[in-house]
């Protein structure tokens, strides 16, 4: 017979209310909702994803151009998608410790506020690049950019602000002009005649909006383009690559006073000399040697030497055109400039006259083989 204490103990098993068992069901019902909480956790984990990708697709970016070499001729005016991350890699330490960034404008200063190098706007620095390049090689209005990065119009304006100054003066600070020995190491033998010839000069417009002043009309007017333009001088060694920029003046500025004020003739000496076209007089603004082609004047017919030196001197000439023409691809420069960007349309004319040295090949393909 069992003890008082011993109908005590099993009294109050039998009646506690909190004693659990562990059976084979319960066991079973653990083990189906772990493989729930699993299956539930991938599918988060997929949905996610999927979010992801949909606002990669939402918003306009690099990705979107590395599988197509042509989309990025396109958009940027450099031939690969290799060739544009090439360029990347020299900017970006720059673009990520150095850059300043345009922020807002005070209403009474109309002085931009200016952020401090490390900060960033929304976009990936590389697609910041890639909006700039989209605004100056396909002209897409600030409202198309905003819309397609995912952006405002604002921030759209300062980033291409941003990018205008900076590669202005980063690009700018490496030195365009060539010595004249490394000119004579890469002279392509279509240049035989002009073994001297230090740089090819010629002058390029583009339109910009009339003025309503009456003064300022008469200052931009260009007879040559029947409209008011900007005018600027470009050179180029002659295996092709930009090494000479002028800023932009009034278009009806002639060919000699751009030569003048430009500032080459600085830069050349008594042994260089330049290849120019007809409008270059400037045989008496420095001191080298200058191949124009021959005016007719008063002669009835040109001498056979003048005809023959003419058309060599335009089967060289024509590559500064090409350079040019390269420089004139970039769309923003099609329509017609409107007054209000005259203070950074210089900035961005140069920087797209840099540009044209990183983003094509050479102008000739032979010359490509030359060393």
């Amino acid at each position: 017979m069992a003890s008082d204490n011993e109908m005590v103990t099993e009294k109050e098993v039998l009646h506690c209310d909190h004693a659990y068992f562990v059976t084979p069901t319960t066991a079973l019902v653990t083990h189906q909702l772990a493989d729930e909480n699993e299956a539930l956790r991938r599918k988060v984990e997929e949905l996610q994803q999927e979010v992801q990708s949909l606002q990669l697709q939402s918003q306009f970016g690099l990705q979107h151009l590395q599988g197509s070499d042509e989309d990025i001729r396109f958009y940027t005016r450099f031939t690969s998608y290799k060739h544009f991350q090439a360029f990347w890699q020299l900017v970006e330490p720059a673009a990520t410790t150095k850059m300043v960034r345009i922020t807002s404008v005070h209403a009474a200063s109309k002085e931009p506020s200016l952020l401090r190098p490390s900060v960033s706007y929304k976009l990936a620095p590389i697609d910041e690049l890639l909006l700039f390049l989209m605004h100056l090689s396909v002209g897409l209005h600030l409202r198309d950019l905003a819309k397609r990065f995912n952006i405002h119009t604002t921030t759209a304006s300062r980033i291409i602000t941003s990018w205008t100054h900076f590669l202005y003066y980063l690009l700018g600070s490496i030195r365009l002009w060539i010595p004249p020995e490394k000119v004579k190491a890469h002279l392509p033998p279509e240049f035989a005649l002009f073994p001297d010839t230090q740089v090819v000069l010629d002058c390029t417009e583009i339109f910009c909006q009339t003025p309503s002043s009456l003064l300022l009309h008469s200052e931009v007017y260009s007879p040559y383009k029947s409209h008011t333009t900007f005018k600027a001088m470009i050179g180029i060694a002659p295996h092709g690559p930009i090494t000479f920029v002028s800023p932009l003046y009034a278009g009806s500025m002639s060919d000699r006073e751009i030569f003048k004020q430009s500032g080459i003739a600085k830069l050349l000496t008594p042994e260089m000399a330049i290849m120019v076209d007809k409008g270059f007089l400037v045989d008496n603004l420095f001191p080298g040697k200058v191949y124009r082609p021959a005016f007719l004047a008063r002669k009835k017919q040109m001498a056979k030497e003048d005809v023959q030196q003419t058309q060599s001197i335009a089967r060289v000439r024509v590559h500064v055109e090409r350079c040019i023409r390269r420089v004139k691809e970039n769309k923003l420069f099609d329509k017609v400039i409107p007054l209000s960007v005259c203070g950074s349309i210089d900035q961005l004319f140069t920087v797209a006259c840099l540009l044209v040295n990183y983003q094509n090949g050479p102008l000739v393909k032979a010359w490509a083989t030359q060393k």
